[in-house]
């Protein structure tokens, strides 16, 4: 098996379950479903998808990402969104969400603009 920065099969970056009961569960995906990221790892980080703020029963501050379709719009465009934004993630901070949304995090010291 061949690692994945090696290997040319990119089966690893997604996947569309046809027989799942809840398909389509996000509506206005233009590209293949990508089903990998059903749960989103960007759950409790800050992100520019859409999402709202509820308070669960216990007081807690949760985010309601059930309108974005960003980690689910086609295979390689949500596999290279989500890794991008993972490189370096900041913990979401409870608040309601900023228009225009947080831009991508970047590494330590590195200024607006650089790449």
């Amino acid at each position: 098996m061949q690692p994945k920065d090696t290997t040319t099969n990119e089966g690893f970056k997604g996947f569309t379950n046809k027989t799942c009961p809840f398909l389509p569960c996000h509506q206005g995906v233009q590209r293949e479903f990508n089903c990998l990221f059903c749960y989103c790892p960007l759950i409790a980080y800050e992100c520019p998808g859409p999402y709202e703020v509820f308070t669960d029963k216990n007081g807690v501050k949760r985010k309601d990402c059930s309108s974005c379709t960003l980690p689910h719009d086609g295979y390689h465009q949500s596999w290279n969104f989500i890794q991008r934004w993972l490189e370096y993630p900041v913990v979401w901070s409870g608040h309601e969400q900023t228009d225009p949304p947080v831009r991508r995090p970047r590494p330590p010291g590195q200024e607006d603009g650089e790449e």
